[in-house]
């Protein structure tokens, strides 16, 4: 492993770990999540996703990525030369959501500027509609989002500007900027939240438990899939973020630190975000069913509304929200294009800089396509296709290669006897056999009901993403390594 690409210690890591888990979804889709699937009987089947997948996958990919000490790609090459082009297809995905999740990004970014004179008018959902995120309607696809694709264009530079550099002096000094940043704007709204009049209204509608639903099946996918995405499991982010490790780390501390503070983050939030609710529906007496939506929703169309009646203090909260999204949101970035980055720089032996340049442009180019007037519409049919139909099974099929054909007895020297607890037989019982059982099911299920229920735009869609990754995939497996 290059010099160039260590951290000079574990904090570095634990930051850029955090800053890769805790982005929009944490923000935006937890509290939806936990409303919609119990309320506070939800933290049930949470915990014990948390518990039986997030940690134990967490930790096999950290002694991976720590006992190799090279890229994704190398890696599964090493382990057989037949398995690499499974890592490029990974990799690739990954990179497609580094694609689109820059354009949330512009969106927030546009946002940030309008929340200081609050631009979005009195109508914010026409706002999001005509300046920032169009709609589904195809014939606006004509047209170009000009704000939107400013914003893409000044985050892929600023991504590049920190990516190019090596990582301790990139990401991890980065991340233990905007980290604490972040936690220390999300708790001053969230602790202002929870005075706003009205916040025990949101709060009792989050909590109520409905324990009939613990028997329901889709309760119980629902919170493992919350767990996958909300970590960043799988996703080569973990694995190639604990290659750059030095030789002392303590990595299972480090994913207990990780998952803990992810978790305590989406839980807090999750209260602001039903706080602030509870405000609205109390001040103008609307029922909180109508407010309650996740994703872009929630964000760029709710609480603008709400912030139009909080008087000046909303001249405050509003900038602070869009600039932790902000934040959250760019070392979320940050960690989805490294695998990509760390991957190909490998196999084709250029540097650091080059690679993140080229794979910048390219980046660019492919958002900018995305900031036409159905550019919300197509961010969100690529993100379900990515995560339901590519993430999902690709996860699944590392743990099993992991487990199987290279063996986690042979990891387990790099996690025992450094920290504070140490995995044995039923840590290998759960990556071996449970895992790859749920993560299958999970899957299975996920691609019926998004198959069914999509349209023919939709379709064409998921097939040019897949002819795109199986063709990049199978032209980067055949070159050879420029270290052979």
């Amino acid at each position: 492993m290059s010099q160039q690409n260590q951290w000079d210690s574990s904090v570095a890591f634990i930051f850029a770990m955090i800053g890769a888990a805790v982005g929009l979804g944490n923000i935006w889709r937890f509290s939806y999540v936990l409303y919609s699937n119990g309320g506070g009987s939800f933290f049930i089947p949470y915990l014990i996703a948390i518990a039986i997948m997030g940690i134990p996958f967490l930790i096999l990919e950290y002694g991976v990525g720590f006992t190799f000490k090279e890229s994704f790609s190398a890696i599964m090459r090493r382990i057989n030369p037949k398995f690499e082009i499974i890592a490029w297809i990974l990799v690739l995905f990954v990179f497609i959501v580094t694609i689109y999740y820059m354009v949330i990004l512009s969106w927030d970014l546009v946002y940030l500027g309008s929340s200081f004179t609050f631009s979005w008018g009195t109508d914010a959902a026409h706002y999001f509609v005509s300046k920032v995120g169009g709609s589904s309607n195809l014939s606006n696809a004509s047209f170009l989002l000009v704000p939107t694709a400013i914003g893409v264009v000044i985050l892929w530079i600023v991504l590049w500007f920190i990516a190019h550099r090596n990582v301790d002096k990139g990401i991890g000094k980065v991340s233990k900027i905007l980290i604490p940043a972040l936690f220390v704007i999300m708790g001053f709204i969230i602790v202002y939240a929870l005075t706003l009049p009205g916040a025990e209204i949101g709060i009792n509608t989050l909590l109520t438990p409905d324990w009939g639903k613990l028997m329901d099946v889709n309760i119980w996918l629902a919170a493992f899939a919350q767990i996958i995405f909300s970590l960043s499991m799988g996703q080569a982010i973990a694995l190639t973020y604990a290659s750059y490790l030095p030789e002392d780390s303590k990595l299972i501390n480090n994913v207990l630190i990780v998952v803990a503070s992810n978790s305590l983050f989406e839980i807090c939030t999750a209260f602001g975000v039903f706080s602030i609710l509870g405000y609205m529906s109390f001040t103008n007496g609307t029922p909180m069913v109508q407010l309650i939506t996740e994703g872009t929703g929630l964000i760029f169309i709710v609480f603008p509304m709400i912030f139009n009646i909080m008087g000046p203090i909303g001249r405050i909260i509003a900038p602070l929200l869009f600039l932790a999204i902000l934040f959250a949101g760019v070392t979320s970035a940050l960690g989805f294009l490294e695998p990509m980055l760390n991957t190909t720089a490998d196999k084709l032996g250029w540097s650091r800089k080059k690679t993140a340049t080229v794979l910048s442009i390219v980046g660019c180019a492919v958002s900018l396509l995305l900031t036409s007037g159905i550019s919300s519409y197509l961010v969100g049919i690529i993100d379900s296709f990515v995560n339901e139909f590519g993430i999902l099974i690709l996860i699944g099929i590392q743990c099993i290669i992991f487990a199987w054909f290279y063996g986690v007895d042979k990891v387990m020297p790099a996690l025992n006897g450094r920290s504070l607890i140490d995995v044995g037989t039923t840590w290998k019982f759960i990556i071996k056999y449970l895992l790859p059982c749920v993560l299958i099911v999970m899957w299975a299920i996920g691609i019926v009901q998004l198959f069914s229920t999509a349209k023919p735009f939709e379709i064409m869609v998921d097939i040019i993403i897949i002819a795109a990754v199986m063709v990049a995939a199978a032209f980067l497996t055949r070159v050879k390594p420029a270290n052979e």
